[in-house]
């Protein structure tokens, strides 16, 4: 069984020694522990400190294509290098390296496929209080969207199988922490979370530049994967409620024309019904084409998958970074291939 712990990073030359370092070498469950550093197109040293280091594997964006890209980036690297759990962890150390056997232990037992480790918010002093109850607020959010239990969402301490991680595609660039775990509740994979620790703040956040900003993000991240998983419910249910509107307006109109002054003074209940009922047969055909879309998007997941498990098991260690490579054939493609 081999364990590969992939570290996403950018311009992270003053801080990854102390990350490095505290990676361990050996897990219990696994015959090899292997490191692998994303530079996602620093402007620094990261990626010739990473191998001075002894990371084993070092891929490099030549520009900086965003923290998604970087963990999709790692995810296809670990498994052309045969990983059969990935290890995903921060460059600036933040989350203790000695809870990665917590986090990888239900996967090698089989009852998980994901495990995000959850950080103990309200211990955490770094943190403000409207962001710790922001935290809060996102993770059941994201717990709703996914029908998952998992408790701190926007945690990129997590431990994913080889067969997830083949599953796995993110569509926005900002972030993947979010939609991973809504994709994979949605696919019906095993997602949970574990306590873990962390360790004192080396750096403010760069994700993070701004309350509004995160929040507005993330709100749209959420909604734009709960469109592509569950498209008849994000339309269907406003589509219904502009119909009920739309149909009381035209009752109201009616009952005035029949046994009022002949609609006399209530024109605006014609116009609003009428409005209303065309906006909820537009959403409702707009629910049925997404269904129909829906079923296209799950045989092109299928196919994808079976292509990567021929592609993986076939070649399963092609053209890896080892010490002294610069980058790996996905780094420098321009986007990781479809999940």
């Amino acid at each position: 069984m081999k364990l590969i712990i992939q570290v996403p990073c950018l311009n992270e030359a003053s801080t990854l020694a102390i990350a490095i370092n505290a990676l361990p070498r050996s897990v219990p469950g696994f015959d090899e522990v292997e490191w692998l550093v994303v530079d996602d197109g620093s402007t620094d040293n990261t990626a010739q400190l990473a191998k001075e280091l002894g990371v084993d594997h070092v891929v490099r964006h030549p520009v900086n294509r965003g923290l998604a890209a970087a963990f999709m980036t790692g995810l296809h690297t670990c498994l052309r290098l045969g990983a059969d759990v990935i290890v995903n962890t921060d460059a600036d150390n933040q989350y203790q390296a000695l809870d990665i056997p917590l986090l990888t232990a239900p996967v090698l037992d089989g009852s998980a496929d994901m495990v995000i480790g959850a950080r103990p918010i309200d211990d955490t002093a770094h943190f403000s209080w409207i962001k710790k109850k922001l935290q809060r607020i996102g993770s059941w959010a994201v717990r709703a969207a996914s029908k998952t239990s998992v408790t701190d969402a926007p945690s990129g301490f997590r431990a994913i199988s080889r067969e997830t991680a083949m599953r796995l595609n993110v569509f926005n660039a900002y972030t993947y922490t979010l939609e991973t775990i809504i994709q994979a509740g949605l696919s019906n994979l095993r997602v949970i979370s574990v306590a873990v620790r962390t360790n004192d703040d080396l750096r403010p956040s760069r994700l993070v530049k701004s309350i509004s900003s995160y929040v507005r993000r993330s709100l749209v991240t959420i909604l734009r994967v709960f469109l592509i998983y569950r498209p008849v419910v994000v339309l269907f249910w406003p589509g219904l409620l502009f119909s009920l509107i739309g149909v009381a307006s035209l009752l109201r109109f009616l009952y005035f024309y029949a046994f009022g002054d002949g609609g006399g003074g209530h024109v605006q209940s014609l116009v609003l019904g009428a409005l209303c009922v065309t906006l909820g047969a537009l959403m409702f055909a707009l629910a049925i084409l997404a269904e129909i879309l829906s079923v296209n998007r799950k045989l092109l997941e299928q196919v994808a998958y079976r292509v990567q498990t021929l592609e993986h098991r076939i070649r399963p260690e092609p053209v890896a970074s080892r010490q002294g490579s610069n980058a790996a054939p996905t780094a420098e493609s321009g986007a990781p291939p479809a999940s």
